[in-house]
């Protein structure tokens, strides 16, 4: 063997190979970094009971740095709002299934079942709470249903464009009654929440009551 020219030798084993790509974790850390930021905003709104959320505890209920927070979201508002949002769209179901009745029912009935959940029932009161007494909270709330208005009356668009609801149909108004009913139970607690009241309220709507 010429000694000024070495013949290459043999990787040793588990050494990278040549031109081998290293996995890349960092997106999965920062998945895993952004929804525990997540659930600890809505944790934290559910028991706060009136205390301040702050980005602070926010971070230190996650596990990261106040740095880690500020780099998604400018203030504690917005994390509270993407928070009550990603909950929302995990558990509330707008199916397109070419039935508006079918799709109606789905989705009063997934809402009614998400948002009776222990912690997202605690957040929700929370928010209703402390809105009228705070204006940045307010302002998040109202933010926050025009989102889930917005996603139901897209919904009924969809079935008055089938043809399953009148031309004139006041969608507007049919979204109020169905968060009417479920903002006044959830409220009041003084009638059930359940998949056969949405069920009823679905055909009601659909029909008009006949």
């Amino acid at each position: 063997m010429n000694p000024t020219n070495p013949q290459p030798t043999d990787p040793q084993p588990g050494a990278p190979q040549p031109g081998a790509t290293r996995p890349h974790t960092g997106r999965r850390r920062n998945e895993a970094a952004h929804q525990a930021i997540l659930d600890a905003a809505l944790q934290l709104l559910a028991a706060s009971d009136g205390t301040p959320v702050t980005i602070d505890a926010i971070a230190r209920t996650a596990g990261v740095g106040k740095q880690t927070v500020y780099r998604w979201w400018p203030s504690k508002g917005a994390v509270l709002l993407d928070a009550l949002t990603d909950r929302a769209d995990q558990d509330v179901t707008g199916p397109d299934t070419g039935i508006l009745r079918t799709d109606l029912q789905t989705f009063i009935a997934t809402t009614f079942d998400a948002a009776q959940r222990g912690t997202t029932a605690s957040a929700l009161r929370t928010l209703v709470r402390e809105a009228a007494r705070d204006p940045h909270l307010a302002e998040l709330m109202q933010t926050f249903t025009a989102a889930r208005r917005t996603a139901l009356r897209e919904l009924l668009d969809r079935g008055r464009q089938r043809g399953e609801l009148p031309v004139g149909a006041d969608l507007d108004l049919i979204v109020d009654q169905v968060y009417g009913v479920f903002w006044y139970r959830f409220l009041l607690g003084h009638a059930p929440l359940d998949r056969t009241v949405a069920d009823r309220l679905a055909q009601s709507l659909v029909t008009g009551g006949e």
